[in-house]
């Protein structure tokens, strides 16, 4: 019992340093469509903000979703929370939802405007799992409605934890940088699907919480 306390407290603390991680990458977009930091003028790093810059709105409409999502989702796995609230629990389960719905959406959008920096590999990365993020949420809410309680929380464990993984995707960016000669039009392609699959394999692997009372 007590090794299975500590195994959920690092998976909790990972989940929250993953989800400020996610929280301070939306923060730099948001400064830096808003001209508020000076531009890079690293020829890489650079060439990787001129993408988002170029479809503001797009960017906008995908990131801050994406922070909602990152402060929502741990949220929703907190038992004294759903014991304690659970309008709370309810209410802002329904926005972490719609706001995955407009991540996933705007993601698929992002790749048909070609802002995929890795080209057709990040992009497939990026469309498969998408698609497979929308249908974990389908799956929730289909679940739910259903009262069909601990197969609601399996399909949304999965889907914030690909939700997630692009906040584990950034290191990974940056361990390439500092560990191979590739380009990142070679390597960010290799890194999202290390990322996404990394997270699902997780996801399969265990649970957040091992609550499985009924919520009323």
């Amino acid at each position: 019992m007590r090794s299975i306390n500590w195994l959920e407290r690092i998976l909790w603390s990972v989940v929250i340093i993953l989800a400020i991680i996610g929280i301070a990458a939306v923060v730099h977009r948001v400064l830096d469509l808003s001209h508020v930091i000076p531009p890079l003028i690293h020829p890489t790093f650079g060439a990787f903000d001129a993408a988002f810059r170029q479809y503001p709105v797009l960017t906008l409409s995908h990131i801050i979703p994406g922070c909602l999502f990152m402060v929502l989702g741990p949220l929703q796995f907190v038992p004294q929370l759903r014991a304690r609230s659970i309008n709370v629990h309810r209410w802002s389960g329904r926005v972490f939802v719609a706001s995955g719905v407009v991540i996933g959406l705007s993601a698929l959008v992002m790749n048909a405007f070609g802002m995929a920096i890795g080209g057709l590999n990040e992009a497939a990365a990026t469309t498969f799992f998408a698609l497979v993020f929308l249908g974990a949420l389908g799956k929730a809410v289909v679940h739910i409605r259903r009262r069909e309680i601990k197969l609601h929380r399996e399909w949304m464990i999965r889907a914030f934890a690909i939700g997630l993984a692009v906040a584990t995707i950034r290191p990974m960016v940056g361990l390439f940088f500092a560990a191979t000669s590739l380009s990142p039009h070679e390597f960010f392609g290799i890194a999202f699907w290390l990322g996404f699959t990394a997270h699902l394999i997780a996801a399969e692997s265990g649970s957040i919480t091992r609550d499985d009372k009924p919520v009323t």
